[in-house]
């Protein structure tokens, strides 16, 4: 397993959150690209790194897919259900 190399970053909340449920799910980067593309959501293995380390900001669309493709609320990738 690849350690991140740079600090988390300020430009998203979801990051953090993305990375992990999809850690406990077994999903690897590629997997989760795959899916994100079948919905039509074009974003490649830099943006999605990017994206869990909270350094490039995450557009609406992206977000329902993520919340959908990983089976969790967008309200548990925001951070806003009490038993995160």
């Amino acid at each position: 397993m690849r350690l991140r190399k740079q600090a988390l970053g300020n430009r998203n909340l979801i990051g953090v959150r993305v990375e992990e449920v999809r850690k406990r799910k077994g999903m690897k980067q590629k997997e989760l690209l795959a899916q994100l593309q079948v919905r039509g959501v074009d974003m490649n293995a830099s943006g999605l790194s990017k994206l869990e380390g909270q350094i490039r900001y995450v557009t609406d669309i992206e977000l329902v897919a993520l919340a959908d493709i990983l089976e969790v609320s967008v309200d548990k990738l925001l951070g806003r259900e009490k038993n995160n």
